[in-house]
């Protein structure tokens, strides 16, 4: 009877675990949803900037700080920014944004010498387990990246950028393919690179204003759309993980009460059996 009856507790358990589990892959489902429109919707702006900002670079010989670089500040370290999420229960999203970073810093002396930056609390809970020392951890952006709160870290720098503290700015992130894939990616935001090479434009346009006053103007622009981009990518990318996370635990669960219902109608089934062999032998005996 004990048997039945722990096993009965153990059913209790686990169907309550999976309403839980089941009520979180819907409410990823719906979060998943809404960031993956929000980040699609970004992409065309950013895309434009990058076009822009090629062709300003490939057609004529002007120069700009963000797209070169600072001779001066060449031997000076990288600054490193890792975007995890606040919360867990996502598979192994955080571990595998935070298993790259960390290859990278320890590979890379100038990020390793560098300022080191961290966004959500689970990396920054293991980096400190780790004993990475973290210059900066960002707890204001969360989970609804707003274009403000980027803007103001992308300016802080930029501005760090041109003033030479350091040589480069690169981004750890999760990026985000389809609702099937998703990437860890290493992202260098400063010195901004856009795609294709100087000389490799097909039309010549005639820009007003000049070169120069347009490309201060866009690349900053430019620079601070792919930062967006890249913590809307990684919003995105924790939902899904956590989506399908939630969903598999689940499947397991239910898997699992399945189980345990064979289980306790086999040891209910015995106990009974039991009863009766006890009933029988002892009608036999008073006989």
């Amino acid at each position: 009877m004990g048997k039945s009856r722990e096993i009965k507790k153990r059913i209790k358990a686990v169907s309550n675990i999976r309403r839980i589990t089941k009520t979180m892959q819907m409410i990823a489902t719906s979060k998943f949803a809404r960031a993956q429109s929000s980040s699609l919707a970004g992409k065309p702006y950013t895309a434009a900037l990058f076009d822009l900002v090629r062709e300003l670079a490939a057609s004529g010989d002007a120069e700009h700080p963000l797209l070169s670089g600072l001779p001066s500040a060449a031997d000076k370290p990288e600054l490193t920014l890792i975007i995890t999420s606040d919360r867990g229960l996502c598979g192994p999203y955080n571990s595998s944004v935070l298993r790259m970073a960390l290859a990278h810093v320890r590979s890379t002396p100038k990020a390793q010498a560098g300022p080191l930056e961290v966004v959500g609390k689970k990396g920054a809970g293991v980096l400190r387990f780790n004993r990475v020392n973290v210059s900066r951890h960002h707890t204001h952006i969360g989970d609804k990246p707003r274009y403000e709160d980027v803007e103001r870290l992308a300016q802080d720098y930029i501005d760090r950028f041109v003033a030479g503290e350091v040589s480069a700015v690169r981004v750890v992130s999760m990026k985000y393919i389809s609702a099937g894939r998703q990437a860890p990616e290493i992202l260098q935001l400063l010195p901004f690179k856009s795609e294709g090479a100087p000389g490799a434009a097909r039309a010549q346009f005639e820009f007003s204003p000049g070169r120069e006053e347009l490309l201060d103007n866009v690349v900053p622009a430019a620079a601070k759309a792919l930062l967006f981009q890249a913590f809307k990518d990684a919003v995105v990318s924790e939902h899904v993980a956590r989506m399908v996370a939630m969903k598999a635990a689940t499947d397991n669960a239910g898997k699992m009460r399945t189980r345990l219902s064979r289980d306790y109608n086999r040891a209910r089934q015995a106990q009974i059996t039991t009863e009766l062999t006890e009933i029988v032998s002892g009608a036999a005996a008073l006989a």
